[in-house]
């Protein structure tokens, strides 16, 4: 019974200790999923001005970021932290559909565009990084250049096409240039009512080459503490030291900014705050859940281990009446308690990592990955609960009279 309730005890504590090692980094993903955390914009940029989903500020209005220098963002002291990064280039425009005139934004973007920086080659875009993006068809290539043959493929949005009757395979003409519809975009967003395009055939349309308005960041963060709130300019050399080397979404903001010149990087507070909030709440419950097993197994310990003494108080009388010390009686208890222990921290521990695995697959939908550490962790765990639960029935084997034991009196 000792052996299952210590096994028992450690299964929960070591998919708990496992989960909670993973869960951030596994919320981080899913939340990257549905956009980005920074949003990087010109330093002098005017404000957006939006009414029905479409931005009205004029194509000329404005500073702009060198799409040449986005890849630099990958050369920063977190740069293996950013997953990905959508850039965008907006502007109205009327298009015409079916020989009928209609206003619509023309958005160009990255869907799945391949860079390089430095020896480094990594593909990022709209594809990767903004996971709630439904596109009823196929995606767009990313041409470097406009087609030579046939038109250019764009997502059209979802209540655009409602509107304007467009289908798939459809083609509609922006500026005097056709495009071809190779799929409806469903995102919720201003990108249902726009012509979404890629990010070099909207530069030309635009007559703005090598251009971009405004770039979303999906950068792997730590939550926000007290510590990287501050104002790194108020901060001890030491200090801003270690918030600098530090995935605070602010550091890496601080980061880009310093790579990117006339650039201005801004949270998007909305997914930091709900990182943070996930997981303290996840933590809280996970560690309420380790301690309650943890002191379930002591309690079982402790109950067996009294069972175990009060059946072999008449041994133990008989071993103190021939001499045995106070100490030679506990050290035979707690040998057993230490090998209960070991045996049901190894039995606990693999079953545990089943259980981590399992809790992976069914909440995030893939495995969770367990440190070699946990091992010695759960090892110590086991031998502290089992101690702390056999310590008062041993104490109380201790004190045996031998005299009114080996009577039958005790």
């Amino acid at each position: 019974m000792a052996l299952l309730a210590i096994a028992l005890g450690m299964t929960i504590a070591t998919a708990m200790l496992a989960v909670a090692n993973d869960v951030g980094d596994k919320i981080d993903e899913d939340l990257r999923r549905n956009g980005g955390n920074l949003l990087v914009t010109p330093i002098d940029d005017t404000l957006d001005v939006s009414i029905g989903g479409v931005n009205l500020k004029p194509a000329s209005e404005g500073n702009y970021i060198n799409e040449s220098d986005l890849p630099k963002m990958r050369g920063t002291f977190w740069g293996h932290n950013i997953k990905g990064f959508v850039p965008y280039l907006n502007a109205p425009e009327e298009i015409r559909v079916n020989g009928h005139s209609a206003n619509a934004e023309l958005i160009g973007t990255y869907f799945a565009q391949a860079l390089q920086y430095g020896r480094e080659s990594f593909t990022t875009g709209a594809r990767s990084v903004n996971g709630w993006w439904k596109v009823d068809g196929e995606w767009p290539e990313d041409y470097a250049t406009w087609p030579e043959h046939g038109a250019p493929a764009v997502l059209a949005g979802i209540t655009l096409a409602r509107e304007t009757g467009l289908r798939i395979g459809d083609e509609v003409e922006v500026d005097g240039k056709k495009l071809q519809i190779s799929g409806i975009v469903n995102t919720g967003g201003a990108e249902d009512h726009a012509i979404v395009a890629p990010l070099h055939i909207a530069q030309e349309i635009l007559g703005k080459p090598g251009k971009v308005r405004r770039v979303i960041v999906s950068a792997l963060t730590k939550p926000e503490d007290a510590f990287g709130r501050r104002d790194p300019t108020k901060m001890t050399p030491a200090d801003r030291d270690r918030w600098y080397c530090s995935p605070y979404a602010n550091s890496i903001a601080l980061q880009i900014s310093e790579a990117l010149p006339n650039v201005r990087v801004e949270q998007i507070r909305q997914v930091e705050q709900t990182q943070g909030k996930v997981l303290s709440r996840i933590s809280g419950m996970m560690l309420l859940l380790t301690i309650a097993a943890l002191l379930a197994a002591a309690l079982a310990v402790s109950a067996a281990m009294a069972a175990t003494i009060l059946e072999r108080r008449s041994e133990v009388g008989l071993m103190k009446s021939l001499g045995a010390a106070n100490a030679t009686v506990a050290s035979l208890f707690l040998t057993e308690a230490g090998f209960l222990a070991l045996a049901g921290g190894m039995i606990g521990y693999l079953a545990g990592v089943l259980l981590a695995h399992r809790i992976g697959q069914t909440v995030f939908g893939s495995p969770i990955d367990v440190q070699p550490v946990v091992l010695a962790l759960i090892i110590l765990a086991s031998l502290i609960v089992t101690f702390a639960g056999s310590a008062g029935p041993v104490r109380k084997a201790m004190r045996f009279d031998p005299a009114m034991v080996l009577r039958g009196d005790a």
